[in-house]
């Protein structure tokens, strides 16, 4: 018996259909290169323009119906005009384009005596420097002698050749007016109310008075300019507590060198200590 070995034949692939590839479009350059080409157009318009502009910036500034001519400079009481000028570093014949007036504001206001400065520029040819100085009132001993001015601010070191003809205060130091610099000037600017009050005394006034000292725990004490007696005034009130030591001052002024200390600290009696 023969074996029989059927021999399956393989089946033939289904035929599968192919997909036809996708047909790209064709990229449009013309509104790229349309944009493109406008860029570059328009930055170079404007590198054009501000490269204009700067050259005509710099042909109009050298042009002479744009060049200073006058340096106007407000009254002075303590500088000179011509250190002013200095100072603003301009000269006739500068460009007037070319005058920075924040910078001349800022050089001037380094000055201690400057207070207040306005630099305006007036075409064609003017530039004006109008000042405000500081009026010293009062020299205050912290650590080295300062003056003091109408708002109570220390301003200025003295320096050689400076004025001393001011009253002296005494009794701040250079850590009391750096850890309280608030504080250091309400005091300096009651010492100044001390100083018109004593400028309005008729028996007792500033000439009698060597220097006005201040103590933070008690106030204010003054020291007489005939004998260094200390005389007690505590804070406020001045000018009546003045009044009164006026009322007995004339009979007080032979005997200044025999007393120890005059405290008007008090609102209806006057201690007078003998040494």
């Amino acid at each position: 018996m023969r074996d029989l070995h059927v021999k399956n034949k393989r089946q033939a692939p289904q035929n599968r259909v192919k997909k036809a590839p996708k047909q790209r479009k064709p990229i449009n350059w013309r509104p790229i290169l349309t944009w493109l080409s406008r860029g570059i157009g328009g930055a170079a318009l404007v590198g054009a323009l501000v490269f204009g502009s700067v050259q005509l910036y710099r042909l109009v500034s050298r042009t002479t119906f744009l060049c200073l001519e006058t340096i106007e400079v407000s009254q002075l009481t303590r500088l000179s005009r011509s250190e002013i000028v200095a100072l603003a570093g301009v000269k006739p014949g500068d460009a007037m384009l070319g005058i920075k007036l924040k910078e001349i504001a800022e050089e001037l206001s380094k000055n201690p005596w400057i207070e207040k400065v306005q630099v305006q520029r007036f075409f064609p040819h003017t530039l004006s420097i109008r000042l405000a100085e500081r009026t010293p009132r009062a020299v205050a001993n912290v650590g080295c002698l300062y003056y003091v001015d109408t708002k109570g601010e220390l301003f200025k070191p003295l320096m050689e050749g400076d004025q001393l003809d001011y009253p002296l205060i005494t009794g701040l130091s250079e850590q009391d007016v750096q850890s309280d610099p608030n504080g250091s000037k309400e005091a300096l600017k009651d010492a100044l109310a001390l100083i018109d009050s004593l400028k309005a005394g008729r028996v007792f006034s500033l000439e009698d008075v060597s220097e006005i000292h201040y103590d933070k725990g008690y106030g204010f004490t003054l020291f007489t300019m005939q004998g260094g007696v200390p005389v007690k005034l505590g804070n406020g009130g001045f000018s009546d507590k003045l009044a009164r030591l006026g009322n007995i001052y004339r009979d007080l002024k032979p005997q200044m060198q025999a007393l120890d200390y005059i405290d008007l600290d008090y609102s209806d009696k006057i201690i007078v200590k003998k040494a």
